[in-house]
């Protein structure tokens, strides 16, 4: 019976756990599940005296990268280190050298991912990261292989559970921001520096990397227009719901009229969509192709056991294809050119909350200067604010390229009833 041996690059809170998975939690099925044993062979730390009262004996500790490319004993190699280098240089190495490799990288894949697909291609070996996209929400398989008879056109998805947890919370309790956001970092939701969450980076990320199997373009974090949650007020939320609407951070990468549009933004979703309905931590994508119709994927979408099994679940289908012969059977997705739409050219509905004087015949000198920029209005609410002259206008627009909205804005602002823009978020899907 062949036993697949691994190398893990990093020891840190996903490779424990992927540790723990291979050599506790599995160790006993693979052979029913695989046709072989798996084993974690050699790890790479920079520190090997550190680990070694964690480690069984009968695994190599290392701090030498050779020690992992230079074992022909050694089928994959997991990278679960992060950042972009060395981690980019290792997994170039180990396909060269004939070994496959599992990456939970988002950050790297997000920029290089095409480079690595074409070296895993080259080589002939699997190159696997189910965890780098959705964490244990299985979306990347899926997309490569279950939903590949699809032109898919669109996924959008709450894909970062510390800001669905903040905004869940906004909703819920009526707490603001910064009251959502220091409950998130004491429960360990948020980290000690919030931003590649709250700011949209990790989101902007999973997008990318998306894109890159749904419409099989070379996408990349740059493509991607990036708005975080910080401007989001309890004011905006309670507004929002009256509507009919919950407001979200959502990841979007669609094919518009022009091109492919990839964003990530907060939303308003209207309270009937499936995706309104995902709450606290948990994330979901939703798929729409032209065979499938709709599909949602929805989970926990990090934290080590659940992103283990993201990786270890990658590992079982290499070990499959070892056992078969049949490494490299998913080759390079990224065989298409696509146009990737600047932001001003992506058609949205508007949610505008302004600052007005509370006198009469100031909708009809906004609703002017929106028609004459041929932006059409489809819902207003006005609330007079207490113990002022002003009032909350609250308006929403039909379907309009954000060009064309933000014109009619600065032509709002600049009338005199408009004392301030409060705030401005978009809104997906078709307004009533």
């Amino acid at each position: 019976m062949k036993t697949i041996h691994v190398a893990l690059l990093g020891l840190g809170t996903v490779g424990s756990g992927t540790f723990e998975v291979i050599m506790e939690r599995q160790k006993d099925v693979f052979v029913h599940k695989v046709g072989a044993d798996i084993l974690v062979k050699t790890i790479l730390v920079r520190h090997p005296d550190k680990y070694r009262s964690v480690v069984p004996d009968g695994v190599q500790l290392t701090a030498d990268i050779n020690d992992v490319l230079n074992d022909p004993a050694i089928d994959i190699v997991v990278e679960v280190m992060g950042g972009i280098e060395p981690a980019k240089t290792y997994i170039l190495q180990a396909l060269a050298a004939g070994k496959s490799v599992v990456s939970a990288n988002k950050d790297l894949i997000a920029v290089a991912g095409r480079e690595i697909y074409a070296a895993a291609a080259k080589a002939g070996k699997d190159f696997m990261f189910e965890a780098a996209a959705m964490g244990a929400i299985p979306i990347v398989h899926p997309l490569m292989e279950g939903l590949s008879a699809n032109h898919i056109q669109e996924i959008v998805g709450i894909m970062n559970g510390t800001t669905n947890y903040i905004l869940s919370k906004m909703a819920a309790e009526g707490w603001s921001y910064d009251q959502a956001l220091t409950e998130a970092t004491r429960l360990g939701y948020a980290e000690a520096d919030p931003t590649a969450d709250v700011e949209g980076y990790d989101a902007g990320r999973k997008v990318a990397i998306l894109a890159n199997l749904a419409f099989h373009c070379p996408a990349v974090f740059d493509d991607v227009y990036i708005e975080g949650i910080t401007k989001v007020s309890a004011v905006d939320i309670a507004f929002a719901s009256r509507f009919g609407y919950v407001i979200k951070l959502l990841g979007i990468a669609d094919q518009q009229e022009d091109g492919v549009a990839l964003r990530v933004y907060p939303a308003l979703i209207d309270k009937s969509h499936p995706l309104a309905s995902v709450n606290d931590s948990f994330n979901a994508a939703f798929v729409r192709g032209d065979a499938v119709d709709e599909a949602m994927f929805y989970g926990r979408g990090a934290g080590k056991l659940p992103t283990a099994s993201a990786v270890v679940g990658d590992v079982i289908d290499i070990a499959r294809n070892i056992v078969c012969g049949c490494e490299g059977r998913l080759g390079d997705n990224t065989f298409a050119s696509c146009h990737f739409l600047p932001i001003d050219e992506v058609k949205s509905s508007f949610f505008v909350r302004l600052s007005v004087k509370d006198t009469s015949g100031v909708l009809a000198q906004i609703g002017q200067a929106f028609g004459d920029a041929d932006v059409s209005i489809a819902q207003v609410v006005q609330d007079t604010i207490a113990d002022s002259d002003l009032a909350d206008l609250v308006i929403i627009t039909h379907a309009v390229k954000e060009r064309n909205f933000r014109r009619a804005l600065a032509a709002v602002l600049a009338t005199d009833v408009v004392q301030a823009e409060e705030s401005v978020i978009r809104v997906y899907g078709d307004v009533r």
